[in-house]
């Protein structure tokens, strides 16, 4: 087979309509095959013919969708040099657009020959062929009909985002049909959707979905990758993930299923935002697999340590760290990028362990190439743009430090919400910083509110269930010791450890999530939902379910909470419908127009009495009463009209018992309704028979351990 001198652009494999243009980079090879694999696995080598800024590269007439191919790499091989080329090894594509994988698309077989060392005498190289055990490379159609695709664009101030695994999530739908279940067509079912919607979610976070690998150790242990952070192709959509019969020759397909799910997404006005993990790669440390970037260019695509290049800085705890020093891996992140934005018409992303982006030299620095690049870019910069703001490393945790377009995990919001609920003394001031937006860590830079994005769950810890249902992680199952996953999860389990029959206990708990549920709704920022909270989905304890792909993490949609599931739609739904709860900008604590005469916000004591700084340092207040002005918005609408709401007041109580809160009077407001009980579960989707209502002044007794929300009803006077 004779190649045509093609392109060194674009990278990867490129498909025309009449054959395919191959482009590899390496700095440090001599020589570069393209490895071609028909349906019986037989291989035919072509020797790239041309070279250009160290990118490797030809064009195969009549080679076209469906092509399975890697590559073999020419060049030295002296790991204490930091150089790791052997040609006995096949490798993936970094740009593969789909990868083949066998049933189940996690995992390769971990054949000694996927190492270059002898497992028996690491010390020596180890040339045995890997091709028959590593996953190919696919090419794939750049061509599919979008129809009338958009994206929906939705304003962060209005965003509620769903955190979801793509499996754990449909897996077990009764109401799905069966070959859809655990896929991205499944996601997509009508069935899905309409749960969505009916939560008023705008926004879909998916858990990678980027090509993964399941580590060697967990294959050993019998257990499987399964959250998907351990990426080996950042273009390609995950296979396993596909309806099945799709991940041998007709790999290429899963790519048509990925645009077909957000062509569906988009079209319910749900946004797309993939969680990425540009971080490390599933090479791991210098014991690990041989499998793309280690044998293309170790030294380019790896932070290698300094004075001995034969290992790898590791800032995330798997093994390696992505040089983002290096241009050509800049260029593979921006382009992985561009890619899903432009060609897979995604909305957005989370960045796993950001901060391990911002690590040019050794300090994390948020003015790194990285965010530059991001910065300028016409594309990246104008979707959503999501830190994780944190990794392992020293000084790695970085919450409110992310430039201005970014938007970020508050860590800090997560925790305080859970301390606050718990009983923690002193932590009235610290939730009132949380529940207004965090403008200690977003206002000086000139960010708004929506860069807080709220959590008090997420897929890493506790389920909201577990939450108020264990005070001790219980990962037995994990095979560890129970070892891994955070110790300190700040939970409260009401006085029994687990399950129970106790009626007291399980009125508690039920209390106690509607509590967080209405906190992150009623909060300024952008809520994020794990997704199965809404439901009272419980992994049994279990806080690090990253390798449990089972009934454990999966959601059990036979065994709901519909009530749970009214009372998260009702608020969600009932923050749509008032602009006071989702502010684009931070309060002032002042009036806002003139001739107001009261605040944008005040805050009182249990007594009725405006807190003044000896209230907010009590160590044993635990609680207090909002006032939001919705006459005191500061912001326009689209066609420049100042927006305008009613008034509320938000009474929260963390005592163990009953309190009685005088309502302000004042001129704050003559009369107020009841909206929001968490107590008797009360909502606007489920109001009560008789509305109660009170006079300013008057004083309300509030349940221990609950949240009331009340309306304005009345005029001021």
């Amino acid at each position: 087979m004779q190649p045509w001198p093609g392109q060194a652009y674009p990278m990867g494999a490129s498909y025309d309509g009449a054959g395919t243009n191959f482009a590899l980079f390496s700095e440090v090879a001599h020589r570069i095959e393209l490895c071609l694999f028909d349906d019986e696995g037989s291989e035919t080598r072509v020797r790239l013919p041309e070279v250009d800024g160290h990118v490797w590269h030809g064009y195969l007439p009549n080679v076209g969708p469906g092509q399975h191919y890697g590559y073999r790499v020419y060049g030295r091989h002296e790991p204490r040099a930091g150089l790791r080329c052997n040609p006995a090894k096949l490798l993936i594509d970094p740009y593969a657009k789909a990868v083949a994988t066998p049933a189940g698309g996690h995992t390769v077989d971990w054949d000694e020959s996927l190492f270059s060392y002898r497992f028996a005498a690491p010390r020596r190289r180890n040339d045995d062929d890997s091709a028959a055990h590593v996953p190919k490379s696919v090419v794939v159609s750049p061509f599919f009909d979008w129809t009338d695709d958009r994206h929906p664009r939705t304003p962060y101030h209005e965003t509620v985002i769903y955190e979801a695994h793509v499996r754990g999530l449909t897996i077990a739908h009764p109401k799905i049909p069966e070959e859809l279940r655990g896929t991205y067509a499944g996601l997509a079912h009508p069935v899905m959707i309409d749960h969505l919607t009916r939560l008023g979610v705008t926004a879909v976070e998916l858990m990678p979905v980027h090509q993964a690998v399941t580590e060697h150790q967990l294959a050993q242990r019998g257990l499987t990758n399964y959250w998907g952070y351990n990426t080996i192709a950042f273009l390609a959509p995950h296979s396993g993930y596909a309806i099945t019969g799709t991940t041998g020759s007709r790999a290429h397909d899963v790519v048509s299923q990925f645009k077909s799910m957000v062509r569906e997404l988009h079209a319910a006005g749900i946004e797309v935002i993939l969680d990425v993990v540009y971080n490390h790669t599933a090479e791991g440390n210098h014991l690990g697999p041989t499998l793309s970037l280690r044998g293309i260019d170790n030294a380019a695509y790896y932070r290698l340590v300094d004075d001995d290049p034969r290992y790898y800085m590791d800032y995330t705890g798997t093994g390696n760290s992505l040089n983002v020093r290096d241009p050509h891996t800049l260029q593979l992140i921006m382009d992985s990028l561009r890619y899903w934005v432009t060609d897979m018409h995604v909305d957005g992303f989370r960045f796993d362990l950001a901060s391990t982006l911002a690590r040019e030299f050794y300090d994390v620095d948020r003015l790194s190439t990285f965010f530059d690049l991001v910065q300028q870019d016409p594309i990246i910069s104008q979707v959503k743009l999501i830190a994780e703001p944190w990794d392992v490393g020293p000084g790695g945790y970085q919450v409110g430090n992310f430039p201005p377009l970014w938007t970020e995990w508050n860590g800090m919001y997560r925790d305080t919400v859970r301390d606050f609920w718990r009983g923690e003394p002193g932590t009235l001031g610290e939730f009132g910083s949380r529940l207004t937006g965090s403008s200690d860590l977003y206002q000086d830079d000139g960010r708004r509110p929506h860069a807080s994005i709220n959590f008090v769950t997420a897929h890493d810890g506790f389920t909201l269930t577990d939450l108020v249902s264990y005070n001790e992680k219980h990962n037995e199952a994990n095979g560890e010791g129970n070892a891994d996953g955070a110790d300190d999860n700040r939970s409260w389990n009401c006085g029994v450890e687990g399950a129970t029959d106790d009626p007291e206990v399980r009125a508690l708990r039920a209390r106690q999530r509607r509590n967080m549920l209405a906190t992150l709704f009623l909060s300024q920022g952008t809520p994020m939902l794990l997704h199965g909270d809404e439901l009272g989905r419980s992994q049994q304890g279990n806080n690090n379910v990253y390798c449990q792909d089972d009934e454990l993490s999966w959601v059990d949609w036979t065994d709901v909470d519909e009530d749970l599931i009214s009372f998260t739609a009702a608020v969600a739904v009932f923050r749509h419908e008032h602009p006071v709860f989702r502010r684009r900008r931070f309060f002032a604590g002042r009036p806002i127009r003139r001739g107001d005469e009261l605040r944008d916000i005040a805050w009182f004591t249990p007594a009725g009495e405006e807190m003044n700084d000896q209230d907010w340092e009590a160590a044993s207040a635990r609680s207090l009463t909002v006032f939001l002005n919705g006459d005191a918005i500061p912001d326009r609408d689209p066609r420049g009209q100042w927006v305008t709401d009613d008034s509320f007041l938000l009474c929260f109580n963390t005592h163990h018992e009953g309190i009685g809160m005088r309502l302000p009077g004042n001129g704050y407001g003559r009369q107020w309704t009841v909206v929001i009980d968490t107590d008797t579960g009360e909502s606007p989707g489920a109001p009560a028979e008789a509305p109660r209502r009170y006079d300013g002044d008057e004083t309300l007794d509030v349940t221990a351990r609950s949240v009331v929300v009340l309306q304005r009803t009345g005029d001021t006077s």
